[in-house]
């Protein structure tokens, strides 16, 4: 039996999957991994292992705000959570926010970003980035700005009058505004779904009428870890559930995406190699499997003969 842990970022599994391979590869009778951390290693573990191998692994995660508005200052303080607590170093971290058209009536954007100013570094609500440099980010954020109709709802730029090395990121939480109609654009929607393992998200309104294409956008994003849906609509909620395949989903007014209780399945979906941590079931989910035992002690039938071969 072998466990691994690992950094759920492609910056950093590029400096150590070659150590992180080695070690596995010296482990010659391992019946089975459990892996937890980026997809990037995680790949190169099935490879390693021939498949195998169970993944917990990173996610795009995804949060939609339903149609019916209420308890808007609680909503708000949870999404920034979701985003920025512990600068969005999450496996479960809130990437891409979508409001209806209803929320954004309601100026949910700007709660968020009096929210993200109350954030610095004095208190720990806004710290180090360990896998992003301030230059892959400004990178990051700069190439989302050139979407045509997209703008810098907040943040955007490195934090200042800090004594943080160069090689980790130190940078404001950040929040970018990309028009609905461009996400499914083949020319941008990786970018857009690129996994930024620190303070940033996206955030895009959408109409009832956009919803067909909302789930299209799920499912195209290619990690299916957690997600949230902030209604208390149940129609609403059977609608969204009813068609996605995450595999943590929080549903309610409350919803969030991070914060998860320590005692249910933690885990994605839509791969076979998916498994879970942090329940008994989880636990059985990975580590059994199911087997087949006939027993047959006789005694042989009175008469019997030898019969033709078959």
């Amino acid at each position: 039996v072998t466990y691994i842990f690992f950094f759920n970022d492609t910056a950093t599994t590029e400096i150590y999957t070659e150590q992180i391979v080695g070690s596995v590869r010296c482990v010659q009778e391992t019946e089975l991994l459990q892996f937890t951390g980026s997809s990037f290693v995680a790949e190169k573990l099935a490879e390693i292992t021939k498949g195998k191998i169970k993944i917990e692994d990173a996610g795009f995660n995804w949060k939609i705000l339903g149609p019916d508005v209420g308890d808007i200052d609680y909503v708000s303080w949870q999404c920034d959570q979701d985003a920025y607590a512990f600068g969005g170093q999450k496996c479960s971290a809130q990437s891409i926010l979508l409001i209806h058209e209803n929320w954004a009536k309601v100026g949910i954007a700007d709660k968020l970003k009096e929210l993200a100013a109350k954030r610095r570094l004095e208190d720990f609500t806004v710290v180090p980035v360990l896998t992003w440099n301030n230059q892959r980010i400004q990178e990051h954020v700069d190439k989302i700005l050139t979407i045509p109709g997209s703008k810098l709802v907040f943040g955007g730029k490195p934090l200042e009058n800090h004594k943080i090395p160069e090689r980790y990121g130190s940078y404001e939480p950040t929040c970018i505004f990309v028009p609905f109609n461009q996400i499914l654009s083949e020319q941008y929607f990786d970018i857009i779904t690129t996994e930024l393992f620190g303070p940033f998200q996206i955030i895009t309104e959408y109409t009832d009428a956009d919803l067909p294409d909302v789930l299209k956008i799920f499912e195209k994003i290619d990690k299916h870890l957690t997600a949230a849906v902030v209604s208390n609509d149940p129609n609403f909620i059977d609608y969204i559930m009813g068609n996605t395949i995450n595999g943590t989903c929080y549903v309610g007014r409350l919803a969030r995406t991070t914060g998860a209780p320590q005692n249910h399945w933690f885990g994605p979906s839509g791969d076979p190699r998916a498994t879970g941590i942090g329940s008994p079931e989880a636990i059985l989910h990975t580590w059994s499997c199911h087997r087949e035992i006939i027993q047959d002690f006789g005694p042989v039938k009175k008469g019997w003969s030898l019969p033709p071969p078959s």
